[in-house]
């Protein structure tokens, strides 16, 4: 990749990083928002729940109606709207107005999701594009793996308003740099919206969607357990456990990256072997292991089979629906969103029945239904 090229795709991860910190981040900071707003856990568990719901209610159809603007102009205006409302939830004295300030960024967040990911491949060639994804996708996975540590640490070494500002000035340079260095050329093309929705009579788009909610269900019906999976079957202690997150991150980094590149070698090869990776790593963590070594490799190669899963589901199901790239991006993250609320549901079902343990049948029931559905969708398209 040139740099003129690759410059763009940093900023565009920028502003993912930021978005899914703060979807993530304010669970970070939960007990100090109830201290401040005087609400109970479940009430400010909304701010968490809301947001997923929105997200998935809501995506879509944000996405059709924007889909035919000018695309970098709504990357620098979703970024801005994050912006503003991160830096006013740092103010706000009422737990209710910090709640629509969680709901107006979940409205826009898979809109930018979708014409991220659009802008970055029209930068590319068609043998490239799944690798410069990865490289976006750097953002997505930072954001989800760091945004809690990091906004607790900045509440605590600094303010709870610090926290907040953070988000708004990661954002706010974010939308600077889309606004001077990506293409004036990537505008969307004018698609319209019956043939947008038309996609949706694909069944190897439905199959793809399937595998893209199991395998995320099949990813946070462990990973939504992590800290106390880690604590009570591999006993860490509280400071090693937050340094093997830390090295879960680095091996997401790392299986991002190598998943990007495998894809633009062979895509159905990938996606075949990832959910039996991911498999291969709940399979360890259930193996017993205590010693520090043989648990950091398993952290790593677990971090990079778990974050590689969104780029291989992400350039699994938009390659079902090239002629709509932004609606069938905003499916998507609708559908993992969904895949997220049912395996953590799922995990803690397990959990209850058999022990914190539970988590990984759980996971490992959904990286069956993943392959079910991967075999199925390569079935009825060797039929057609």
């Amino acid at each position: 990749m040139n740099t003129a090229r690759a410059t763009p795709i940093w900023f565009i991860a920028l502003g993912l990083f930021g978005l899914y910190t703060i979807e993530f981040g304010v669970v970070g900071i939960l007990p100090a928002i109830m201290e401040r707003f005087h609400v109970g856990t479940a009430q400010a568990g909304m701010l968490v729940g809301a947001f997923a719901f929105v997200i998935a209610l809501f995506g879509p159809f944000m996405v059709l109606i924007l889909s035919n603007r000018n695309r970098k102009q709504v990357l620098v205006l979703c970024l801005l709207i994050f912006a503003g409302c991160s830096a006013l939830s740092a103010f706000t004295d009422h737990f209710y107005v910090l709640l629509a300030l969680r709901v107006i960024p979940a409205l826009f967040h898979p809109v930018f999701f979708s014409f991220a990911f659009v802008a970055v491949a029209s930068l590319y060639p068609e043998e490239q594009r799944a690798n410069a994804s990865a490289k976006a996708f750097i953002g997505t996975s930072m954001g989800m793996v760091l945004g809690v540590p990091l906004t607790t640490y900045i509440a605590d070494q600094f303010s709870y308003e610090a926290s907040f500002l953070f988000c708004a000035i990661v954002n706010g340079i974010a939308a600077a740099g889309i606004a001077v260095i990506l293409p004036k050329t990537s505008a969307a093309p004018r698609v319209k919206y019956r043939e947008q929705l038309s996609i949706l009579r694909k069944i190897p788009l439905w199959l793809s969607i399937g595998a893209a909610t199991f395998l995320f269900a099949a990813m946070f019906a462990v990973y939504s357990y992590s800290a106390e999976f880690l604590g009570q079957v591999m006993g860490l202690q509280e400071r090693i456990l937050s340094i093997m997150l830390v090295v879960f991150g680095v091996g997401g980094v790392a299986g991002n990256l190598l998943a990007g590149k495998l894809l633009g070698m062979n895509r159905l090869r990938t996606t075949l072997i990832q959910p039996f990776v991911l498999a291969i790593a709940y399979f360890l963590l259930d193996s017993g292991v205590t010693s520090l070594v043989p648990i950091t490799a398993v952290m790593l190669l677990w971090g990079a089979a778990h974050t590689s899963g969104l780029i291989v589901t992400q350039t699994l199901l938009t390659s079902e629906a090239s002629e709509a790239p932004e609606f069938v991006n905003a499916l998507y993250i609708s559908f993992i969103n969904l895949g997220v609320s049912i395996g953590s549901a799922v995990g803690g079902r397990f959990i209850a029945a058999a022990g914190i343990e539970g988590s990984i049948k759980g996971g490992i029931l959904f990286i069956a239904l993943t392959l079910v559905c991967i075999v199925s969708n390569i079935w009825v398209k060797r039929r057609v």
